[in-house]
């Protein structure tokens, strides 16, 4: 298998394989996912996602995973830092005592989410997880759940983080990485919802490559 080149940090190849929407306004403007499908693009996103955090000595107890795909970024890298993981939920789908916090989301609707009570001891360190971090909202609910338990946030890592006030306040208090960085173009992009890369984009570029 030969391998893509994974470009300079500032500007890797697999995030100009992420899809535009192409469903209307109650979507995201982009999705991701097509980053987790092809092994290489995955492994090199968690590749820099974790020496990011080696760089920036973000040390964790558990990682913590937003609904629904922070679940899948999360995972994965609780399970190369060797780490347990936690999932923060929708409200109304655990089995199990809750606690429960509003919170207001990307598309401006107003929903609740749940983390399992209790899920840890006072002290440990939650290194919270979500594909992407737009309004803010949703982080600001994760991390009230986790204040509540005692819990100390470690960090928070995403595919990228917008730039607004909200998620000013989250780089000033807390240790945030994302694959997109900051001062690059992609930032620039993100942080206003298009991207170039979609001007020639194609699904068949994510496509995992089949073993013969």
């Amino acid at each position: 298998m030969t391998l893509q080149d994974k470009g300079p940090r500032d500007d890797r190849w697999y995030l100009n394989i992420m899809a535009p929407n192409t469903k209307g306004d109650k979507f995201a403007w982009l999705d991701p996912t097509s980053i987790y499908i092809n092994a290489q693009a995955f492994n090199d996103l968690l590749d820099d996602l974790l020496a990011d955090l080696k760089a920036g000595d973000v040390e964790c107890d558990v990682v913590a995973g937003l609904d629904a795909m922070g679940f899948v970024l999360g995972a994965a890298l609780a399970a190369r830092l060797g780490v347990g993981f936690l999932p923060i939920r929708k409200a109304g789908k655990l089995c199990v005592d809750t606690d429960k916090v509003s919170f207001g989301n990307y598309s401006g609707r107003t929903q609740d989410m749940e983390m399992r009570m209790p899920a840890y001891g006072p002290g440990t360190r939650v290194l919270l997880v979500d594909q992407w971090v737009e309004t803010g909202g949703t982080m600001d609910g994760a991390i009230r759940l986790v204040e509540r338990q005692g819990g100390v946030v470690a960090g928070m890592v995403a595919v990228a983080i917008e730039e607004n006030e909200r998620t000013d306040g989250y780089r000033a208090s807390y240790p945030c990485v994302s694959a997109v960085m900051q001062g690059s173009r992609w930032q620039t992009e993100c942080n206003s919802q298009t991207l170039s890369s979609f001007i020639t984009y194609t699904p068949e570029a994510a496509f995992p490559q089949t073993k013969r």
